[in-house]
């Protein structure tokens, strides 16, 4: 089959006897789950797949599948895994019961995200196996061994992605499809109560595991030690960074030694003989530079390692064959310049967008106070930072636009606005609205609602017909929750409305509500498709 390296993984977790999966949307992460609920055989065989409030709560109902004996898999977007990771580094306490496995798509550049964090750092902290593909091939057969290996040692496993490789085709050669697990209840009925006594056995067994997670390491086939002639150099190539060695090669024959690394532990093994045979090492790997820091403490020689510490690679962005090039001495050949006539296009919000009348309105109460006032969050609505809007002030995590708004009110920052949108606010604005309530702040909480989480291609909104209720659970006073039409027709009353709610002392919010014009259209051509054939069909019977 030719897929995606996120459609591998979902036809191996699929063809593997996955039972459920769990996620939320985050790019590139998100053709993973869109995948298996797409998929005709994850129905056939009933396998659940469905989009969480959060990744937190993802990656705790997929512990729930493995504490009864089944497998299952939790994918996000690497800052989703600071929102798992209360969940995420406990679980490698509980250990596993059924296979377990976390897939962490990272974004390295940011070309959708906020920061560049590699999540192979979490799977150390968290000390449980990682695995970390450099194909799509591998990605696929990784699913299969990675669920045998979650049940063999009983622990979760991190598989770790970067974009090329998620968002990149190849041909994957299937395995034969497995059955799902039986329900089976762990043999230790403690094993998932981390009370203080209990945790601490758990934690030492944890300890006691890491040898056999090294051995795994060493053993099971995904790291090899590539021979070459010349060893005036060793190269370290983790995941997709092997790739772009190879592709510096015509023939794909480096002439170097080649430690590749997919799986950790780190295989000390390998390391040493790479060590013993040659004069320095450069380490190439994508993200941030875990290995060869780990190198510092692991050789016996003080060879000279170079990488993305002393400069030879890049300290940011992705690899590519050009900068492992230069790493080499190797002539930079591949690519083209882009010709001048190709300018960068910043994105902008969809014409029809709700949100561009909820900005317009927005800018017109706010006009007669200084700029600066509006704290705002994660999803298509952070282009109103963008011209013509320049809306917004503040973006840094998901949830934060009202916490933030709370804390600059607390301390005398008034008018204090969020702009939240509706499937960010049920992800983790709710505890920040609850926060702001209890401690009476005076902010306006304007929560976009477009019924979608637009930003990763209109899944479901977790918020969908109940954000009026929610506000009202959480204590915002029924006259001052408002919900506007975000149209041009509407914008003098909304600015009103606006107004009015700037002026009260307290916890108010507004919600304009209008669908996705993306979602609508997609909804609209489903239908005229629908009447069409139901058109040809009663022209037929005719």
């Amino acid at each position: 089959m030719l897929l995606l390296g996120d459609e591998a993984i979902a036809q191996a977790a699929i063809d593997a006897g996955m039972s459920g999966m769990f996620a939320y949307p985050g790019t590139p992460s998100t053709e993973i789950n869109e995948y298996v609920q797409a998929s005709k055989q994850a129905r056939e065989q009933n396998i659940v797949a469905t989009w969480a409030a959060n990744e937190k709560t993802a990656m705790e109902a997929a512990l729930g599948v493995s504490y009864v004996g089944k497998r299952s898999m939790t994918c996000m977007k690497h800052v989703g895994l600071n929102v798992a990771a209360d969940a995420f580094v406990n679980s490698a306490i509980t250990g596993a019961n059924g296979g377990l496995l976390v897939v962490a798509a990272d974004d390295p550049s940011m070309h959708s995200s906020q920061n560049e964090q590699d999540s192979r750092f979490y799977g150390k902290f968290a000390m449980i196996p990682t695995l970390e593909p450099a194909n799509q091939q591998e990605a696929y057969d990784m699913v299969f061994y990675g669920f045998e290996l979650s049940e063999k040692l009983q622990t979760p496993v991190l598989i770790r992605i970067t974009t090329r490789l998620a968002h990149s085709r190849a041909g994957v050669q299937r395995k034969a499809v497995l059955p799902q697990n039986e329900i089976r209840l762990p043999s230790d009925p403690k094993q998932f109560i981390l009370l203080p006594a209990i945790a601490r056995n758990r934690y030492k067994n944890l300890l006691n595991n890491q040898d056999r997670f090294i051995e795994e390491s060493e053993s099971a086939g995904f790291n090899a030690y590539i021979d070459g002639d010349d060893k005036s150099l060793g190269i370290i190539a983790s995941g997709i960074a092997y790739n772009y060695l190879l592709e510096n090669f015509a023939d794909q024959k480096v002439p170097h030694p080649i430690l590749k690394i997919n799986q950790y532990p780190v295989p000390r093994t390998l390391l040493a003989k790479l060590e013993k045979e040659c004069n320095k090492i450069l380490v190439l790997e994508e993200g941030a530079p875990l290995i060869e820091e780990l190198l510092k403490g692991y050789l016996a020689k003080n060879l000279n390692v170079s990488g993305r510490l002393d400069g030879t690679v890049p300290r940011d962005g992705e690899l590519n064959p050009n900068i492992v090039a230069r790493a080499l001495n190797l002539n930079n050949s591949f690519g083209e310049a882009v010709p001048d006539i190709v300018k960068n296009r910043p994105p902008s919000l969809c014409a029809g967008c709700s949100h561009i009348d909820a900005y317009n309105a927005i800018n017109e109460a706010l006009a007669s106070y200084t700029k600066g006032h509006v704290f705002s969050d994660i999803g298509c609505y952070t282009l109103g930072a963008l011209p013509p809007f320049n809306a917004i002030n503040t973006c840094v995590d998901m949830g934060a636009s009202i916490t933030m708004a709370k804390g600059a009110s607390d301390v005398g920052f008034t008018p204090a606005v969020a702009v939240i949108g509706d499937s960010t606010f049920t992800h983790s604005g709710m505890t920040g609205l609850l926060d702001a309530v209890n401690g009476q702040a005076n902010i306006l909480v304007v929560i976009a609602d477009n019924s979608t989480t637009g930003m990763t291609g209109g899944q479901k909104s977790a918020a969908l017909g109940k954000i009026e209720n929610i506000c009202r659970g959480l204590g915002v006073e029924e006259d001052h929750i408002r919900v506007i039409k975000p149209l041009r027709k509407n914008h003098e009353e909304n600015v009103k409305v606006l107004l009015e709610e700037l002026a009260y002392e307290g916890v108010s919010v507004v919600i304009p509500h209008r669908e996705c014009i993306q979602t609508l259209n997609k909804r609209m051509r489903q239908k005229a498709k629908i009447k069409e054939l139901e058109k040809q069909n009663e022209t037929k019977s005719k």
